[in-house]
């Protein structure tokens, strides 16, 4: 098969969005929003994305309120930061390239100081001890009452609309890796006894409220998507069974396209990126989210986990085999061939992070016939650099490392 006859270079709809090929840019903690700010750094990298051939770049953690938020440095859709979140979207289209903003919230994985938070304890599905807030002092967690749920569904569709109005062609709903859609999602976290805890159907009562209400609100205009983890990656979590599931009720639902992501950040952040985290990494890092992610890789990984390419593949097709809706592939894509096995088992779009954060113009280099190999190694430092203040960068010398950190500071609108 020739570049220009592979499926990997044709048009997908994906509810009122046509995507001028099948690559997407997942989302990844780019570590450009210091203090908050929607920076010049942040539109150059997502430019850069659309200019290189992708057809839809994802802006990561697009938070639904401060409160919200993971951390301080983190994007929150505010109309304040429209105009911000404008240049970005022009820049990408400039390019003929669509963009897709990730809205989610952090529930009780946050690691914002008491004095950022509104509440005094993060939300959760459940109430109790917070093992993720050890090391930051938040060491309890409140369970969301009936008026906690409508608040934050109402958190969702006002970023949904603001992301609207400042160009994107879609949102994605993060229903994965331990944010707080996904522990409801999650046995790990959701012990409830009433309607919104129990059986997988149960555990997605309010996921898909939120994602109802999302589609209500933009899913004319804009593309509505869902990431969510195929299994948690761990004994005793969420297996591909449960992940079938999922993807049931979100095309009953009336999601436009589905992300295959797997794990979970804390309890197996290895099922997520194939790979294990950087040893050097694990030894002394001074942010305090990736030290925790690190003691507790290091606690619950029983041997160093090897990258493979397409190694969600077997996942995906078992989720592919039950659903009809539109599913992004994520996982290990790092050639052509990679592409045309992914597509010619039937999912739709594939996702990529690493590989596009070591060349952003991979996509053409497979389209022209010039790269038809990604030079990524998966040795996984880029996850580790998005703290550095230049943010979400390749350490091989062979990468395209971007642009200057001080742009990370700067909004985007600034003159």
């Amino acid at each position: 098969m020739t570049q220009s006859s592979s499926k990997a270079f044709t048009p997908l709809e994906i509810g009122p969005l046509t995507l001028r090929n099948r690559f997407v840019k997942a989302a990844t903690n780019e570590g450009m929003c210091k203090g908050g700010v929607i920076s010049k750094g942040l539109a150059k990298f997502h430019e850069r994305i659309a200019e290189g051939g992708a057809a839809l770049t994802t802006v990561a953690y697009c938070a639904t309120s401060p409160d919200g938020r993971t951390f301080v440095d983190q994007a929150v859709l505010k109309p304040e930061a429209i105009a911000d979140f404008k240049v970005l979207t022009d820049s990408v289209h400039k390019y003929g390239g669509a963009a897709c903003a990730q809205i989610t919230h952090a529930g009780s994985f946050t690691f914002l100081p008491q004095s950022e938070l509104q509440t005094k304890k993060p939300l959760s599905a459940s109430g109790g001890f917070n093992k993720l807030g050890v090391m930051s002092k938040r060491y309890f967690k409140k369970k969301m009452t009936r008026s906690d749920m409508d608040r934050v569904a109402a958190e969702f569709v006002n970023a949904a609309e603001l992301a609207r109005d400042a160009g994107f062609d879609a949102v994605e709903i993060h229903m994965g890796h331990g944010y707080l859609l996904s522990q409801f999602v999650s046995p790990f976290y959701n012990k409830r006894k009433d309607a919104y805890g129990g059986t997988i159907e149960k555990r997605m009562k309010f996921p898909l409220e939120v994602l109802s209400k999302v589609l209500a609100a933009v899913g004319d205009d804009l593309a509505v998507i869902v990431k969510y983890s195929q299994t948690d990656g761990k004994d005793g979590g969420n297996t591909i069974e449960d992940g079938i599931r999922v993807a049931q009720m979100l095309e009953a639902t009336g999601a436009h396209m589905a992300v295959l992501s797997n794990g979970l950040n804390v309890e197996s952040i290895t099922a997520m990126f194939g790979s294990s985290l950087p040893e050097q990494a694990r030894t002394k890092p001074s942010n305090l989210l990736l030290r925790i992610g690190m003691m507790m890789q290091k606690a619950t990984e029983t041997e160093k986990v090897v990258f493979k390419e397409n190694y969600l593949l077997d996942l995906a097709k078992q989720i592919r085999a039950h659903v009809d809706m539109p599913l992004c592939y994520i996982g290990g894509m790092q050639s052509l061939d990679n592409a045309n096995e992914i597509l010619g088992a039937g999912l739709d779009a594939i996702a990529m992070g690493r590989a596009l954060v070591f060349d952003p113009s991979f996509v053409n280099g497979m389209k022209n016939g010039t790269t038809l190999q990604n030079g990524c190694t998966a040795c996984n430092q880029c996850v580790t650099m998005m703290y550095a203040p230049g943010g979400t960068a390749c350490i091989d010398p062979n990468g395209k490392r971007g642009h200057a950190a001080e742009l990370n500071t700067i909004p985007a609108s600034a003159a």
